[in-house]
């Protein structure tokens, strides 16, 4: 799976992303700083189950600090998109194209009202605008994808294939497509829509396809008000507000051994003697995070891979008594899995050849058998049994 970070110029997403993954992506006040899409690896954090199991952890995939698990999760940064983008402005066909494989969206806009739709300057400005800037541009990107092969898809009877095919470096699925047009009240036999019709489906599509989480950035140079009005303005939308620049000052700061932190966390800990500039910085953030429950960085990851794309946590062993794997390590791997996933798929994710020789899983807890079709629950322990030997 792989989450987006996308939004206007200059809005603090290259800061999120250096701040999630702790890769050095260019990071100014002016438009376009990144022209390349950035690739990185982040960690959405969750609770370790080991607690519970009253274990020591040994991870092997993934890392667990103060009985906090923080598991790999792919992101993309790509450039600013401004209005116009669908038509070629700006970076505009590279930043539709570098998102195009993204499974959710995290859209990055600046709260304290700074800067505007284009990146520039300003004051005051309504950061919800740019959340209608940015989707808008989205579906008349695709719209006008599906408009420009209207006359092949006119010929198909199966509609919803024949978009899955012509959408499919978007990832869109038939039943993607099916459900889309469902809501959209259109027809997907012989499909001859009008341009109206193109955005009225890209729209519903984008919702099924790239589902969003807001990420209202810069929230230590704006007050709490405009936050909530932010929200209110968007009643259907989950609105975070966060602060990459003081989550990226703290990673940094933890990564120097001058603080121990752990991503989420509304405290911190200085375990070696600061300047007087750092801690003048270090009182700072930690009231900024003592107010706000953290820097809200955290949060909209793990929002974007729990709550939008609906993931949950399941922990592979191969002992069922002593929770390891073949090597003796406690609770090796804790592995992404979509909600409603069987412990087939869960059986696939570990090796194909596991999962075409599976006969049925155990539940560690209880030790009880599952069959292959069993759904798997969030902090699952499962042990999957082969016939191979």
């Amino acid at each position: 799976m792989l989450v987006g970070i996308i939004g206007a110029p200059n809005k603090g997403k290259s800061t999120i992303f250096s701040a999630l993954t702790m890769v050095d992506a260019d990071i100014a006040d002016y438009p376009f700083t990144t022209i390349k899409p950035n690739l990185g690896v982040a960690y959405v954090t969750k609770e370790c189950v080991h607690k519970e199991l009253g274990v020591v952890c040994k991870p092997r995939n993934s890392m667990c600090k103060n009985g906090i698990r923080m598991i790999p999760a792919n992101i993309v940064d790509v450039a600013g998109l401004v209005p116009g983008a669908h038509l070629g402005k700006g970076m505009g066909n590279q930043f539709l194209n570098d998102l195009a494989g993204a499974d959710a969206l995290i859209q990055v806009v600046d709260i304290s009202g700074e800067t505007d739709i284009e990146g520039k300057p300003c004051g005051g400005c309504d950061p919800s605008i740019e959340v209608s800037m940015v989707e808008g541009e989205l579906v008349e990107w695709l719209a006008g994808i599906i408009t420009g092969h209207m006359q092949q898809l006119s010929k198909r009877a199966d509609g919803a294939k024949a978009l899955e095919e012509l959408l499919s470096g978007f990832r869109v699925t038939e039943q993607h497509a099916a459900r889309a047009a469902e809501k959209s009240s259109l027809s997907l036999s012989y499909i001859n829509w009008n341009n109206d019709n193109a955005k009225a489906f890209a729209s519903r599509l984008l919702e099924l396809n790239k589902p969003m989480i807001i990420a209202a950035n810069k929230l230590d140079k704006a007050s709490d008000s405009r936050l909530s009005e932010l929200k209110s303005k968007l009643p259907n939308r989950t609105v975070v507000g966060c602060s990459g620049a003081i989550e990226l000052a703290l990673r940094k700061a933890a990564k120097n051994s001058v603080i121990d932190y752990i991503p989420g966390s509304s405290t911190f800990s200085i375990t070696r003697q600061a300047t007087e500039g750092q801690d003048k910085a270090l009182k700072y953030m930690q009231k900024y995070i003592n107010d706000h429950g953290g820097t809200g960085v955290q949060e909209v990851l793990n929002g974007a891979y729990f709550n939008v794309l609906g993931n949950i946590v399941v922990y592979p062993v191969e002992d069922e008594n002593k929770y390891t794997d073949h090597s003796g390590n406690v609770l090796p791997d804790a592995i992404l899995m979509k909600e409603g996933s069987t412990a087939q798929d869960l059986a696939g994710r570990i090796h194909t050849d596991i999962a075409k020789n599976m006969l049925y899983a155990v539940d560690a807890r209880k030790k009880m058998r599952l069959s292959k079709e069993y759904r798997l629950k969030d902090n699952d322990v499962i042990k999957i049994v082969t016939a191979a030997r």
